[in-house]
């Protein structure tokens, strides 16, 4: 039981991240860094947050790497990048931070650490980054829907009778 935390967390950061490779995965350069109006952001943004925060949060917070992270640049990027491309510097830090995640012991969960101005414990932090990434993964499905139409079914097998795979919780 005192991995259960960890393993949840490290279970989840992947799946999401194969839910984004799945939904972003195939998109043109013009729906990858479309945005509906200049305040809002586009899918690229979105990938280049999640990479920035989970490294900030998690490699450097929590794993002791140096914060190189360049929030604003999340933002205000508008192209430069192919969806191959943000999607694997996402997932070589999700390997990365799950690595760290995984790692983790019951005592350095309850450890206190200072990440951007917040102190909170490693397991907050943690937690932080889980709940973050799944938003963000939420907003990535619905405007990949509404630049191609398609309908990810992440939810399907429940709708088959005796069918449940381990695509969720």
């Amino acid at each position: 039981m005192d991995t259960a935390f960890t393993d949840f967390s490290a279970r989840k950061l992947r799946q999401l991240t194969a839910r984004l490779r799945e939904c972003a995965g195939g998109l043109s350069t013009d729906e990858l860094w479309r945005r509906a109006t200049e305040e809002q952001n586009s899918i690229g943004n979105l990938l280049l947050h999640l990479a920035g925060n989970v490294r900030q949060w998690i490699v450097a917070g929590i794993g002791g790497a140096e914060d190189i992270r360049e929030r604003e640049r999340e933002f205000s990027t508008r192209g430069g990048m192919e969806a191959g491309e943000l999607l694997a510097r996402l997932e070589a830090v999700i390997e990365e931070a799950v690595g760290i995640i995984e790692r983790l012991t019951p005592e350095r969960l309850a450890e206190r650490v200072r990440i951007q101005r917040y102190d909170l414990t490693v397991l907050e932090a943690v937690y932080h980054v889980v709940e973050h990434f799944s938003q963000h993964t939420g907003q990535v499905i619905v405007l990949a829907r509404l630049a191609t139409g398609a309908n990810f079914d992440f939810y399907g097998h429940l709708a088959r009778p005796g069918e449940h795979g381990e695509r969720t919780p």
